[in-house]
């Protein structure tokens, strides 16, 4: 053999990617994903699992989440797996996609890992991400790097440096990414969260052209938000959200009646619509909760909250309560936006029905949820319980006034088609969620267990 064909053996054994499924891919959430490249890792989310950990902690006084408390209860990824594997002195940077929970709110809780490793993240990620540190008041010595959609990074590892694409996308919240990690055994492609909106109410619809550039350039790997895999017909856009929201609105005509309404508090875009209709009712708008005031202190310090001086926001239990009091006297004078569309236990929904507020629904009240339950048992059975204690106490319901952030198998064959990955990995779901999306592959030619792959948490795959 001579020396060029032992280098080249050489160079293609040491350059070989590692793909470690840390968590995330048997469950909806606490997603976390390591990439190795010779002596450099690379961390791409680390979200949270709670059952609607969405509307995190609205109590004043809160329970201290440790490490310990939060892996007794499988609520952060267990990186421990990194240890074992000999990665986590490794770690060069850590990414983040978006700023939902599950994909950012795991990460405050293990940076003590990581010291000093650099965090990266668009303007509205990383202004999240700097909230959710001072509400939990844990210090961090970790650089943060904030980087705008559609740009490109560089970053330098002991094997080398690395390029990293932030492209633009859309999804159920602000200032969203899939990410790109160049390699020189291919492209490495992150895309948690998928949805394609072409006509979105606020920033710009994916980067298309991006995705077709790289998939020229050679996707190595595809990991795939395969939720909805299942799933023909595709969600919508948020056009289409605003037309529901808007009929919606206009079978709230009781003037004397209460109108409240609840959405995800991270999706700045559904809280613009929101508000822009809720101003045509005349009434004084109040948005209840910690989580919607986070969000939008967050968009209000990147520029994208365009309502914030049409509102009005309570965000603590006492001034929630006193403002309860208010609202019950004066039902017809305000619109409340509030959380607890998924009967979360303490949130405001929850305890208004339970009968813990001031405020009580009396028949004819108006309640909209622009929301869906997140598929999760525990959702499902907690919102079919509200939802039967509200009917029963006359309340007129709306519910899925929505369209959902997850693309159908339509979106996934887009992507698909366009980035051209050698491999594809499903992630975002229980293993029954995602499993549809291996017998969709197979309409490309991918071959289970050789070029698409079925995994479970901690997994490590060698490509």
């Amino acid at each position: 053999m001579n020396v060029t064909r032992v280098f080249k053996l050489f160079f293609f054994f040491k350059n070989k990617m590692e793909v470690c499924t840390v968590d995330g891919f048997e469950e909806v959430g606490k997603n976390m994903t390591a990439v190795k490249i010779d002596e450099d890792v690379f961390i791409f989310d680390a979200g949270l699992y709670i059952p609607g950990i969405v509307e995190l902690q609205e109590e004043d006084q809160k329970q201290e989440y440790t490490v310990q408390k939060l892996r007794r209860v499988k609520a952060i990824p267990d990186d421990r797996v990194l240890d074992a594997l000999g990665w986590r002195d490794k770690v060069r940077a850590i990414i983040i996609s978006h700023a939902h929970l599950d994909h950012v709110g795991g990460l405050p809780y293990l940076l003590e890992r990581y010291p000093n490793v650099p965090i990266y993240g668009t303007p509205f990620t990383m202004k999240f991400l700097e909230l959710f540190l001072r509400d939990e008041k844990i210090e961090s010595k970790n650089p943060m790097h904030v980087i705008k959609p559609d740009s490109t990074i560089i970053l330098n590892g002991k094997s080398g440096s690395y390029k990293v694409d932030f492209i633009n996308t859309t999804h159920s919240t602000i200032q969203c990414v899939f990410l790109a990690l160049h390699t020189r055994d291919g492209i490495f492609f992150y895309a948690l969260d998928l949805k394609f909106d072409n006509h979105p109410t606020m920033g710009r619809p994916p980067n298309y052209n991006k995705m077709r550039e790289l998939g020229k350039k050679g996707v190595k790997v595809l990991v795939l938000d395969a939720l909805y895999s299942s799933t023909e017909k595709r969600p919508g856009s948020e056009t289409v959200a605003k037309h529901m929201l808007e009929e919606a609105f206009s079978r709230a005509t009781d003037k004397k009646a209460a109108i409240f309404i609840t959405t995800f508090s991270s999706h700045v875009e559904r809280l613009n619509n929101i508000v822009e209709f809720a101003r045509k009712t005349k009434r004084e708008i109040i948005f209840l909760g910690r989580s919607l005031a986070k969000y939008m202190e967050a968009a209000t310090a990147v520029g994208m909250c365009p309502f914030k001086n049409h509102v009005k926001v309570v965000k603590y239990r006492k001034q929630i309560n006193s403002f309860l009091s208010r609202i019950e006297k004066a039902r017809g004078r305000y619109l409340v936006v509030c959380t607890g569309h998924q009967a979360e236990e303490n949130s405001i929904l929850d305890r208004i029905t339970k009968g813990e507020t001031p405020f009580n629904f009396k028949p004819g009240d108006n309640l909209i949820f622009s929301s869906s339950v997140i598929p999760v048992p525990i959702n499902i059975s907690a919102r079919a319980k509200m939802d039967a204690k509200l009917r029963k106490k006359g309340v007129k319901l709306q519910v899925d006034v929505h369209v959902h952030g997850h693309g159908s198998r339509d979106d996934m064959r887009e992507l698909i088609k366009m980035t051209k990955p050698e491999q594809i990995i499903p992630a975002h779901g229980t293993l029954e969620q995602e499993a549809p999306l291996i017998e969709l592959a197979k309409e490309f030619g991918y071959r289970f267990g050789e070029t698409s792959h079925l995994t479970s948490n901690g997994k490590l795959f060698k490509f």
